[in-house]
């Protein structure tokens, strides 16, 4: 190399030239110096102007390379993760970019054997972002990742960051909290923060515990005396509270190894119970004896009603008239009956005659001794009709049947008379 050079400034043989110089005697060495000097600087001039030429010829020929993105940054809650990244849109002039995210475990890197495979999480993508949350990533792992941006087929360098999970991500606060009295306390029932395939953090973290923060419900927020109280357990008893009264509580998971602290949970709040007056038992009892007598009072007078409408409705209280009475059947009883084909032929006749009760006819014979002497007649002969016999009664019955008449001859009428000797009593 550094023959080169000085064959570069002297121009030919520099091992000649300065055995001639050395040769000749009457040549000082500040003569020498003054020789040599001016080549020296106009080959060092020349050299130079070369290397400048080279890199402008070098940079025609190459474009720029395209901007990597920047400011990675992860935004984690428990096992969900979601990298973010920045990147100037105007370096795409109009054409359309893509991202690519990879991933590698860290000690990986440090294999000396092979090259590591990175894993992609996201290939040609336009957002800004990607969710890691689906790779299920190891929560006490390290890994490293790597974005890099593709505009028209010319591509970035990567960008790189490293992604400790137990390190790295935020805890939640506890998935939900209930309340319920106990006595003058309250107890605190605390579900633990949730991973993202709903499973208890505290799979991943064993040190996480639980600050709990409760106070006294008051209208004057600015008066409030907070209290604290920290435990690892998920069921917890605040005791020493005032009774009937009404209590908040907010609680907040916290990791002290890497200093974590999760956001305070919504305030849920309840009144604590405590011995009842006896003024409030003498008017429960009295309130239950008033419904229970109202809800007796209620049912017996729908009972009372429903009787009455039932006995309204198949036990009228008017009676059909008299010439729908034959509708009714022959028992005596009052509810109507629908006729068969057969009843009617039976009830029915061709001519329908509504006939009175035939009268019924007494006769009634006196003792012989009451009997008047008959009279005789012209012809000096006595009537038929002896002591012991009768004669025709001349008494006729008639049917409803539409064939039969009652003879002409007859007219009977109600009352008693006196045939001879007997009499002749009949009624209708």
């Amino acid at each position: 190399f550094y023959g080169g050079h000085w064959n570069c400034v002297y121009g030919g043989d520099w091992r000649a030239e300065r055995q001639s110089l050395s040769d000749s005697e009457t040549i000082s060495p500040c003569e020498k110096l003054s020789l040599t000097l001016p080549r020296i600087i106009s080959t060092m001039s020349a050299a130079f102007h070369v290397c400048l030429l080279l890199w402008c010829l070098q940079t025609n020929a190459v474009p720029a390379a395209l901007a990597p993105p920047e400011n990675l940054a992860l935004i984690t809650l428990n096992t969900n993760y979601i990298l973010s990244w920045d990147w100037d849109s105007t370096l795409a002039e109009g054409h359309a970019v893509d991202f690519t995210t990879q991933y590698v475990a860290k000690f990986k890197l440090r294999s000396k054997r092979k090259n590591p495979v990175w894993e992609t999480a996201c290939e040609k993508t336009s957002h800004r972002s990607c969710d890691l949350t689906k790779l299920n990533l190891f929560y006490l792992g390290i890994y490293v990742l790597r974005v890099q941006a593709s505009v028209n087929g010319s591509v970035s360098d990567w960008t790189m960051k490293e992604f400790c999970p137990d390190k790295d991500a935020a805890v939640g606060p506890p998935s939900r909290v209930d309340l319920s009295p106990a006595g003058n306390g309250l107890d605190v029932i605390i579900s633990d923060p949730l991973t993202s395939t709903n499973s208890s953090m505290k799979d991943n973290i064993q040190e996480l515990y639980y600050q709990i923060l409760y106070w006294e419900r008051s209208v004057d927020t600015q008066a409030l005396e907070t209290q604290t109280l920290d435990s690892k357990a998920t069921m917890v008893t605040l005791s020493d509270l005032k009774a009937w009264t009404w209590y908040c509580v907010s609680i907040q998971s916290r990791y002290d190894f890497f200093n974590k602290s999760s956001s305070f949970s919504s305030p849920h709040c309840m009144q604590t119970e405590g011995p009842i007056p006896w003024w409030q038992i003498v008017g429960y009892f009295l309130l239950s004896l008033v419904i229970c007598f109202l809800f007796v009072a209620v049912i017996l007078c729908s009972s009372i009603w429903f009787f009455k409408t039932v006995k309204a409705i198949f036990y009228p209280s008017n009676q059909l008239p008299t010439h729908f009475q034959y509708l009714c059947d022959s028992s005596g009883s009052d509810i109507p009956r629908l006729l068969t084909p057969d009843s009617d032929s039976e009830l029915l006749c061709d001519k329908v005659t509504v006939c009175q009760e035939p009268p019924v006819l007494e006769i009634h014979i006196p003792p012989p001794e009451a009997l008047p002497v008959p009279p005789s007649d012209s012809s000096g002969r006595h009537s038929r009709q002896g002591s012991g016999g009768s004669g025709d009664s001349g008494v006729y019955s008639t049917g409803c049947n539409s064939g039969l008449r009652q003879p002409d001859s007859i007219q009977l009428s109600s009352g008693t008379k006196t045939l001879g000797r007997a009499s002749l009593t009949w009624s209708t």
